[in-house]
């Protein structure tokens, strides 16, 4: 019972890691950026992985607004509009509640209007990154949140990338939180085995999400299997 116990708590506490986790994006090749870009590209990671958790919302409330300047220099370049989309919505996540909601719609209609300029931007990481809005907003009356469209969108993706660490790692999460352990395994694992799309060393943070991630699987069987084998008892 212990165990189960503690197994328990394991998976609940990496729910809480992973919910807007967009932490991944970082990893899209360095030339498709312009000066711009990677400069908020760069203060994300900083607020993302270096800073603490209660001073983010501030940081990312900030940044938004350089991002929506950028955006609005640059309306032809889809890496800005995904960039402030992606900075949208980790200020949402900092933020957490209800009142989160517009700030996802922000970073949806940001990665929308990606989609609109150039949907092959950063290899389809607009879809990758609707997509894990769609299954981590509420749905229907509070929210936008749609599993459909999150599927529809994460395929779209991995069809761009297939075997790229962003689509497979939110596919990944996406089947976990709807029962499919397989699955959300294999995906795992090809966001595991993938090289990663610059040369530099992975923003600190990055190797733990993903162990994080495998680990939340295991811990999943786990649970699943003590329940099975306690009816069994019974």
């Amino acid at each position: 019972m212990k165990k189960l116990i503690a197994a328990v708590n394991r998976v609940n506490k990496a729910k809480i890691v992973i919910t807007m986790a967009l932490a991944l994006l970082g990893n899209v090749a360095l030339a498709e950026l312009s000066e711009d870009v990677l400069r908020v590209r760069s203060t994300w990671e900083k607020i993302k992985y270096r800073m603490p958790e209660k001073e983010q919302e501030a940081a990312f409330e900030q940044l938004a607004k350089e991002s929506a300047k950028v955006k609005e220099k640059s309306p032809k370049d889809a890496s800005a509009a995904i960039w402030h989309g992606i900075i949208e919505a980790s200020h949402a996540g900092a933020k957490g509640g209800i009142s989160a909601l517009g700030l996802a719609k922000n970073a949806k209609k940001s990665l929308e209007d990606a989609l609109a300029i150039d949907p092959k931007a950063l290899d389809g990481s607009a879809y990758t990154s609707l997509g894990s809005l769609y299954y981590q907003v509420p749905g229907w009356p509070i929210g936008f949140g749609d599993d459909k469209m999150a599927l529809e969108m994460l395929n779209k993706s991995l069809a761009l990338n297939p075997n790229g660490i962003d689509p497979n790692y939110f596919y990944a999460d996406f089947l976990f939180r709807n029962g499919d352990l397989d699955g959300a395994e294999r995906a795992l694992k090809k966001a595991l085995a993938a090289p990663p799309a610059k040369p530099e060393k992975p923003a600190v943070g990055f190797e733990e999400l993903l162990s994080g991630g495998d680990q939340l699987i295991r811990d999943e069987r786990g649970v699943r299997l003590a329940k099975v084998g306690g009816e069994e008892a019974d």
